[in-house]
């Protein structure tokens, strides 16, 4: 049995789950998600609680048990409270603005760059223009967007300048040595 399949999931009071098929959709507070999983695992709603369980102890079904769980989780976590996620912006110049449904970045290029925003997903920076903070109710947007922004100029190895999640840490490399 897999430790993390065999877990129930708690619906909060706000929180409406449907069930039609292989669909699951969930309503809350911060939106609405829809999701197709595999149709062999039997999801059922039951007193308050979701129960994930698989129909045959193979590989495939083992690995399955536990990411239909974890998905419907945090489907229900993503409307209830939501997901954030902040990138800081290091370097001298380097600053962001956010303009409507898009970022506009300053990133020592030649020209600004310009990231648009998927629908769903709702940015906004700091006072000095370098934190982001990405907000939305799909954790698996949220942590793509982020990572295209970050790939848009990841941190610099020598300097640490560049675009990293808040809280990373860079290990930065010494610079050549001197002549001797």
């Amino acid at each position: 049995m897999s430790r993390v399949g065999k877990l129930p999931i708690h619906i909060p009071e706000k929180v409406d789950v449907k069930l039609s098929g292989s669909i699951i959709t969930v309503k809350g507070p911060k939106g609405e998600l829809k999701w197709d999983f595999v149709s062999d695992m039997r999801v059922s709603v039951k007193e308050g609680n979701i129960i994930v369980e698989r129909p045959y102890d193979t590989k495939r079904f083992k690995a399955l048990h536990g990411l239909t769980r974890n998905t419907i989780l945090n489907m229900v976590t993503g409307v209830n409270t939501g997901y954030q996620k902040v990138l800081q912006i290091t370097g001298v110049g380097y600053k962001a603005q956010v303009q409507a449904k898009k970022v506009v970045f300053s990133l020592g290029y030649s020209h600004p760059v310009e990231f648009i925003l998927p629908e769903g997903v709702a940015a906004e920076t700091d006072q000095k223009q370098t934190q982001i903070t990405l907000r939305g109710n799909d954790k698996q947007l949220i942590g793509q967007v982020a990572a295209n922004i970050r790939a848009l100029r990841p941190p610099d190895i020598y300097k640490g300048k560049g675009i990293r999640y808040a809280g990373e840490i860079i290990k930065l490399k010494a610079g050549k040595a001197g002549k001797k």
